[in-house]
């Protein structure tokens, strides 16, 4: 970018920690001076139970006015909190209806059995409804990362996944998640749909805005958000993140004088 940019958007998993891990105390910290010179957005696939263990409960003195800044995108931007009166506060949530659930779960165990992905031994629960979204993970939640690069490397099988059940449900949308996971939404709900949502509510436009993901490539769930146009960052972990950020930071500072 050739200004600095006035909202910083992130994906969580892979990019500020490790696959629905906490993020390191580094992070942390990097993450609450950032906080004190630009606003900040995380947008992930996780529900806000995630984003409170994962982020929200490890960053540490930080004030009311500094998490005001911090903007809260669950379930791929199909919900959005905000930091206020001592709380988080849902601003917006695109439910999915009891019969678009209902035929989403269906479809991705069938298609799931069919194709020889649905494992008997995981780490939780396969499928988790989110209410805004119906997320199949191959292997359960909690399963450990090394397991889930294992059960699909390539990203072969979640592909798959992806589109035969985008076949079944013409009328939802159906992406690939994270590892080893299929999400689906309401139509023409992803992370750009959450980027132009929280431009309209925050009256900071796309150009001004940087997003930082692990998952940029064609086939990513952040691929949306490069495609719409979006000043875009890509790492492959949260320590590349946190050199980047190591660098920006400064800048604004300097810009300040």
């Amino acid at each position: 970018m050739t200004t600095l940019p006035r909202l910083v958007a992130f994906d969580l998993d892979d990019t500020l920690a490790a696959s629905k891990s906490p993020i390191d105390p580094r992070m942390a910290a990097i993450m609450v001076r950032l906080l004190g010179v630009v606003e900040v957005c995380v947008i992930s696939g996780g529900q806000i139970g995630q984003f409170h263990m994962q982020l929200i409960d490890n960053l540490t003195d930080v004030d009311d006015a500094t998490l005001a800044r911090l903007h809260l995108m669950p379930t791929c931007g199909t919900q959005y909190y905000l930091h206020r009166d001592g709380g988080w506060t849902q601003i917006y949530a695109e439910y999915l209806t009891e019969d678009q659930k209902s035929r989403a779960l269906a479809a991705v165990e069938a298609e799931a059995r069919k194709l020889g992905y649905w494992e008997s031994d995981t780490w939780g629960p396969i499928l988790e409804d989110r209410g805004s979204q119906i997320t199949f993970s191959a292997l359960g939640q909690a399963a450990p990362v090394a397991a889930k690069v294992a059960w699909d490397p390539t990203g072969l099988k979640k592909n798959t996944l992806r589109e035969t059940v985008q076949e079944l449900l013409p009328d939802l949308e159906v992406r690939s998640g994270g590892s080893t996971s299929v999400d689906i939404t309401r139509q023409g709900i992803d992370k750009a749909y959450g980027m132009k949502k929280l431009a309209e509510l925050t009256g900071v436009p796309l150009d001004d805005m940087l997003f930082v993901g692990d998952r940029l490539d064609e086939n990513g769930n952040d691929y949306p958000v490069l495609a719409l146009g979006v000043e875009c960052f890509a790492v492959e972990g949260w320590e590349d993140t946190a050199a980047f950020l190591e660098t920006l930071i400064p800048k604004f500072a300097a810009a300040s004088v």
